[in-house]
Parts: C-alpha cells; structure tokens; sequence
C-alpha cells in the first residue's frame, strides 16, 4: 500500500516544537565570532538629492566603520532579475550614488560592536536632502507630470503590448455585438508580506571563498545573482547557506542591496558581519505586492453569456524594476479565469513611482487576474439580474473541453469548475444562505448578509510551458537514503512529502530519508520555491531520480540472487530485493549499497506547469450603521490534483486563504502624497490574526494533472488567489439592494460606511 495520499504528521514539527528553530539571527557558528553588525541608514525622503557626512558617526563609541557609496571600492550596483526594462530602472544602486528614490532606500552603512552602536551611529550620519518632485500614485505617474528617471523621459518601465505580451487593445466596435456592455475598475492595493522573520543575512571569508547565510527562498537564485559580483575576490567559491526561515511569501526571493554589500563589508572589515532588519526596515524596504490598477470591460447577452472581455492593467514598479514589473505577464495569460469567454483584450504597462519596489507576493500576479475577472463577472450578473452561482455555470470551460486553450491562448491542462462550485454550495447550504439574506433585507434589519462566491484558475511552476528542479536520490551505506533538493522549504514541509515521495519509491520508511536541503556547496544547483513550484517540479525530480536508484538496485541484486534482472521485485512492505516468487531469499538496502561504487541518481526533470482551481464561498455580516464586515464562514474548494498528503494541502490552504482575506478586510501599505509611507509597524498595518478570521471549511476535490508523473499542481498560492474575491464579493452582495456596485478594496470599515452614505445622499 502506497503512503501517498495518506495523513502523516509533518516530520519538521517535532524539531520546531522542542528544540526550536535556528533562523539566520540565531546562528552560533564559529565562523561568525566575533561578527560585526551592520546597520543601514536609510533615506527620509522619497526623492531628493542629496549630500552625505559620515564624520560624526565614524567617531563614536563601537563603530567600525561608515560608508556610503563614494567609499565602495566593490560592487555599486545591483542588477535586475528581468532585463526587459530601462537600464536605470532596472539596476538598482546597492547605495543611492546621489539621488534617493524611496523612503527607505539605503544611503550608508553602519559597522559597529553591538546593534545598539550602529543604530545610535546611524542616527549620527547627516544627510542634506534637495528635495525633487515626488510621485506615489500610479496612475499619475503614467502621465508622465513628474519624472523620476529625467534621463530616460517617461515613467513608463515597460509596455507588455508592445513587447508582444499582451494582444492590445481595439477601438469600442469590439462589443459592438453585445447586448449588455459594462465597465469598470478594480484598484488591487500593495500589500505587504510581512514573515515573521524579517530578513536576516550573515557573511564572511575562509580564505578566498565567501561564505553567506540569510533567511531566503531560492539559495541557488543568490548565488548566481551575487557570485558575479566578486568575481575576483571569492576565487575559491562562493557559498550560499539558508538556515530555518521564517516566511517569505515571495519577498525573500532574490537578494537585496543589503544582502549584496555583507560580502564586501565582511572583506574590508577582516571580520564576519551580521545583519537584521527591524520590522520597521522591513515594511518600509521589504518588496511589497499586488499594487495594480486594472480597467476592464465586459460584454455579453442579457441572457447571460460573456462574450467580450477587455483587461487594462497598470503595475507600480515602485522606485526600481524588480520582480513586480514582470508580474502583470502572469495577470495577462490568465484574464479569461474559468470562463469560456472567446473574445478577449488585453493590454498592460509597468510604471515606476516614488515608492518601494514591488516583489512577488503569494500569487504574483494571478490574484489580480482572478480579482478583476470575478468582480467583472459579478457585476455583469448584477447588471442583467442574475445569480452569481447561475451565471458562473453558463459560462464555465467545460470539463469535458480539457485540455482547452482560452482565447489569449494559455492552455489549461485539467479542470472541472463547476463540479468545485457544487461541491462548495452544497457545503455553504447556498439556498439558505440566500433565504436568510432575503429575510434580513425584508425586515430592514441593521446587519445585513453577504455571500460572494469566487472561482479561480491559477497558473503554477510557471510560465508555460514549465520548467525544472533539481533533485537527487542517494543511498547510504547503512541502507538508508539522503535526498537532495534545489527546491527550499520555508514552510511547504518538504521534509515530509520528499521523504513520502521516496519512500513511495524506495520501499522505505520515511524516517530512514533524510532531506539535504539549502546549502549551495551540498546541493549541485537549483531554483527555489516560489510559484507553487515545488513538489510538481522538485518533486517529481526526486521520484524519477529514486525511481533510477531502484532499477540499479535491481541490477546488482539480480547479480547478487544469480537470478534473471527481469525476475527481481522490489518488495515495498520490507524495502528488500528478490526473485518474484520467493521472498525468503532477499538481498537489503544496506547489502546492495555495500555491492555499489555510488548507488545515487539525479534528476533535473523538466515538465509541463499546471492549473489549479476551486471555488471560494464567503459569508459576511455588514453593520449598515458603522461600516463594520465580519467575516462568518469561508467554505473552499481548491482542486491541487493528486495529494501527497492531505495534512500538509490543508495547511497551505489555510495560510493562503488568510492572506487573500487580509487583502480584502485589512492589509494595505500606504503613502501620503509626499511618500512618506504611512504603515511602517503593525501598529499601522493591518495584519490580520485569528481575531479575523473564521475556522475554514475545506472542501476536498482531485483532478489529476497529465503534466507530471505524480498528477500534482501546486497549492501554496491558491488560497491567496480564491479568497479575495470571494470576500470582496461577499460584501459588495449584502449591500447590493442599497444600489453598490463596487467598493475598492481594503474593506475597512470607513470605505464601507461611507459607500452607504453615499447611496444615501
């Protein structure tokens, strides 16, 4: 019987719950003594020149050294992950040479004894600031009034249409054919990721090779982004380790400036250095989400069928090109979301402002395709009159369509919508869900019900067609086996479903596996964990690669048994090889290990990327007379395919669903027109707690993916992705018979008191 698809408890939490986790900050290697703790001094102003004196600070008790950008005799510059932008934008200063850009950008560097020095020096380095014009809002740097690269004349960092990414837009004679033509405009807010960890790194020389730790997603990704910049120096190696992280959700993915300078703070210093960002730095200059604009039009018949679709997105880049400039890629190949819609439009255009640049967040640029589709799809149910659940099912990709490729031309390997939007109904009890609204509304009751349903697809191990992981199997002399990964748990428990998957191969228990996992000297390459990626990318990798051990195995044991190779089984109750039939004569693990030079094989496996989907019920209750939303019940349906291990789905689906409900209740990072960013603590920032949020229903469904030898897509970003909407929908329905069509999100209390007031007036 295969251990796949059963509920093992996670491997990690033993360790976590006793001993403890060891992040990057709680590092007592020997190789960091005596380190160095390096402080930033960070701009105040959003866009200025400015004039730096360090003199003051250079002085004080415990500092090591200040320096600024004049004073590096190393790399100066960052360069970008995507080199489809402007060269200004895209590489980014690891110091502001003589303009900062952001508040938040770094200006100097502190080297001191202990932290409190460094912050008490840091506070010492002047700055004098020539302020130049500031522009925060997206939509108004695309007009281009304020320019924050004078040089390059726009602030336009890439138009998607005219690179061949988006199929552009027409005239008004596209819906020239549709009865019903509505339009409107969906704001996706920049949402912080907030990990608990914040980031940390460490640095220091043996020799000729760097050595670096930090709390990161993809230690390979580091490597190759930072090698090149001490090309000269680190001729002996350059190694990358990540300890335990806590969460990164998309931030941690490529190194920053403050990663890239510890190397050559740790050189000029002749001593390890250190750093840890406060959870200030960390909201201020930590990459942040979402933070589009999408314009769309939808049109169709008055009996419900979506023919039309036209998507407008504008992306804030914040100050530099960083991975959120690329996402709205990811926003263009999934507009069309689960429905058979075959006339789309797209168009989409990245814009640099006075603000923080934008990362990957849990999603990266599909929840803002499956927000803007769903409200679309909503509000053209309420224009013509018809129930949400009803005008989802007309308008489906059908199950029996599959593989479908949608009009913008993504092709969708599996799916059954609508059976997920059943199965979440009848878990929701829809019908008395909509009895018990319609008594409120007769009855004029103060708090009022809303049920918003959302159905998504999302794209994961993407871009298509997909891509690689590494992954290695090896066999220990004591017959037990290591299995080494490029992917990165931060989270996703890939102790427990690498080893499951192995085992599932092996014929082994999993507590006889061991993960070797985050160290870019152990691990012969890879590419991280983000998109979902990991247990279809990396995971099949390692079930090819053990899937080769065995077959060796086989070999050495039909040596071994005298015995023909095509009569050897591995027998999986017991791990042990022999002829079909006998069981009694055997040859282990162990005996076959002392028979091979290396009984190992890697993998690097390249296959297709997939497509989960579900449907997200929510219910709320709206206080008519103070604004206030409370979120009841969350009933989900999220279709991953085939499960490795229940318990472990079920966590990543809480954790995404929280998320994408704190994107629509109470997360937003915010600036005032100057840019002086006005959610630096959580005491501003509204993360969201268990204070917020229901128990959630998880609804179970598979439908297996033909893309890779396991039948499994991801599942680490969907809850992100279905909930959102969900709730945005909700809220907008309990308070639809007042006349509301549409309130941006964060749902905060004041934005939904004053939509009242408004209908009132």
């Amino acid at each position: 019987m295969s251990i796949l698809g059963n509920r093992v408890l996670r491997r990690e939490d033993v360790g976590f719950l006793t001993e403890g986790a060891c992040y990057t900050d709680d590092l007592d290697d020997p190789a960091l003594e005596g380190a160095l703790w390096v402080t930033y001094v960070r701009s105040t102003m959003a866009h200025a020149k400015i004039v730096v004196d360090a003199s003051e600070a250079s002085t004080m008790p415990g500092v090591a050294g200040v320096f600024t950008a004049a004073d590096l005799d190393g790399p100066t510059i960052l360069q970008g992950q995507v080199p489809m932008f402007p060269e200004a934008m895209l590489n980014r200063p690891i110091l502001a040479i003589d303009t900062v850009r952001f508040v938040g950008e770094c200006i100097a560097v502190v080297l001191s004894e202990t932290p409190e020095e460094g912050a008490d020096a840091a506070e010492a380095v002047s700055i004098d600031y020539e302020p130049l014009p500031v522009v925060v809002d997206m939509e108004e740097a695309a007009t281009d009034s304020v320019l924050i690269y004078e040089e390059i004349g726009t602030n336009i960092a890439a138009d998607f249409s005219a690179l061949g990414m988006a199929t552009g837009i027409t005239d008004d004679s596209f819906f020239e054919d549709c009865e019903i033509v509505l339009s409107g405009r969906v704001s996706h807010q920049r949402t912080a990721p907030a990990p608990l960890e914040p980031r940390s790194t460490a640095a220091t020389w043996e020799g000729d090779k760097a050595i670096m730790w930090m709390s990161n997603q993809a230690p390979h990704g580091v490597k190759g982004a930072l090698e090149p910049l001490y090309a000269e120096q680190a001729k002996g190696g350059f190694q990358v380790i990540v300890p335990d992280v806590g969460g990164g959700f998309g931030g941690k993915i490529p190194p920053y400036p403050e990663d890239a300078l510890l190397p050559w703070l740790a050189a000029k210093a002749g001593r390890p250095v250190r750093w840890f960002e406060t959870r200030t730095e960390n909201l201020l200059a930590m990459g942040p989400g979402r933070a589009h604009v999408h314009r769309f039009t939808i049109g169709g018949n008055k009996d419900g069928d979506i023919t039309h679709y036209r998507l407008e997105v504008l992306a804030d880049s914040g100050a530099y090109t960083r991975l959120g400039a690329f996402l709205p890629m990811f926003t263009l190949i999934m507009s069309s979301g689960v429905y058979d819609i075959p006339n789309i439009e797209t168009a989409a255009r990245s814009v640099v402002t006075n603000t923080t640049p934008t990362e990957a967040y849990r999603g990266a640029g599909r929840p803002e395709a499956s927000l803007t589709i769903e409200r679309a799809v909503d509000m053209f149910a309420a224009e013509i009159g018809m129930d949400t659940a009803e005008i989802r099912r007309k308008n489906y990709l059908k199950a029996t369509d599959f593989p479908v490729s949608t009009a913008v031309g993504t092709e969708y390997d599996s799916g059954d919508y609508e059976k997920s939007l059943e199965l979440a109904l009848q878990a929701a009890g829809y019908s008395d869900l909509r009895d018990e609204q319609t008594r409120r509304r007769e009855n004029g009751e103060v708090v009022q019900l809303g049920i918003g349903i959302a159905t998504y697809v999302e794209i994961t191990a993407g871009p298509a067609p997909g891509g690689a992981e590494y992954g290695k199997v090896e066999i220990t002399a004591e017959g037990k086996a290591k299995v080494y990964s490029g992917s990165l748990s931060h989270g996703q428990s890939h102790q427990t479903t690498f080893a499951m998957i192995a085992a599932d191969q092996l014929g082994m228990d999993i507590e006889d596996i061991e993960l070797v996992q985050g160290d870019t000297d152990q691990v012969a390459e890879g590419v991280g964990t983000f998109g979902s990626r990991s247990t279809q990318l990396g995971g099949s990798s390692i079930h090819r690669a053990a899937g080769e051990v065995v077959e060796t195995a086989k070999q050495i044991a039909a040596d071994l048994l005298e015995a023909n190779l095509d009569d050897i089984v591995l027998d999986h109750s017991n791990g042990t090889f022999h002829v079909s039939g006998t069981p009694a004569v055997n040859k282990t693990w162990a005996e076959i290990a002392e028979e091979a030079d290396d009984l190992s094989s890697e993998s690097n496996e390249q296959t297709k990327c997939s497509y989960p989907f579900g449907t997200h019920v929510a219910v709320v209750e709206i206080d008519t007379e103070t604004g206030g939303v409370t979120l009841d019940r969350m009933i989900t349906c999220d279709d991953a395919g085939t499960i490795i291990n229940p318990m472990i789905v079920e966590g990543q689906r809480h954790g995404g669903i929280a998320q994408g409900v704190a994107q629509a209740l109470t997360e937003e990072v915010a600036y005032d027109s100057d840019g002086n960013p006005q959610s630096a603590n959580f005491a501003d920032y509204g993360i969201i707690s268990m204070a917020e949020l229901p128990s959630f229903e998880l609804v179970p469904m598979e439908t297996p993916t033909p893309n890779n030898p396991l039948g499994c897509k991801g599942i680490g970003e969907s809850g992100a992705i279905g909930s959102t909407p969900a709730v945005a929908n909700a809220v907008v329905d309990g308070l639809s018979h007042l006349g509301i069509r549409n309130i941006d999100l964060p749902l905060s209390s004041r934005r939904v008191w004053e939509s009242i007031q408004n209908q009132k007036d």
